[in-house]
């Protein structure tokens, strides 16, 4: 069975709060709007995660919860790991490779410019940046989430919030 890994970037923070640390910033109107259109467009994919792993950082874990429910998936799918805080591109491929082999599609939430480091490495065409609520899904023919950090996807999938209005 192959192993399909989405990596999703928060959607847009808000900066109105200068007395909060960056952990705690909120998503700002705009970031709602977007994490709400790609968690709908996302579903309409028809490649529900059997896991969602976030960020413990208020904007990726809110950006995760709205996933959550539009998709209609159960609480305890999401689980928050604080080394995707401040992990880097290596940092998240350990967690990933560390992945119960009973899940075959995760989905997880997090940061830039880690994100599109993480993206880069499995991608022979690079990103420039996965912007705010963008997602990279990447499907491997792997059977073991401990091989996919020296894999290649079979296929890929980039979507973000602005990709319909080009």
């Amino acid at each position: 069975m192959s192993k399909i890994l989405h990596i999703a970037r928060h959607a847009k923070s808000s900066w109105d709060f200068e007395e909060i640390s960056d952990i705690d910033r909120p998503l700002n109107p705009r970031g709602l709007n977007s994490a709400y259109l790609m968690a709908k467009r996302f579903g309409e994919r028809n490649v529900l995660p059997d896991l969602v792993l976030t960020s413990p950082a208020n904007r990726a874990l809110y950006t995760a919860v709205i996933f959550a429910r539009v998709l209609n998936l159960s609480w305890d799918k999401v689980v928050m790991d604080e080394k995707i805080y401040m992990g880097y591109a290596d940092d998240i491929i350990h967690i990933v490779e560390s992945i119960d082999n009973k899940h075959n599609n995760i989905m997880i939430f997090g940061h830039n410019p880690t994100f599109t480091d993480l993206a880069n490495h499995f991608l022979d065409n690079r990103i420039d940046n996965i912007p705010t609520a963008g997602i990279v899904s990447l499907t491997f023919k792997e059977n073991s989430w401990n091989t996919i950090g020296t894999a290649k996807p079979q296929k890929h999938y980039f979507d973000y919030p602005k990709r319909s209005e080009q």
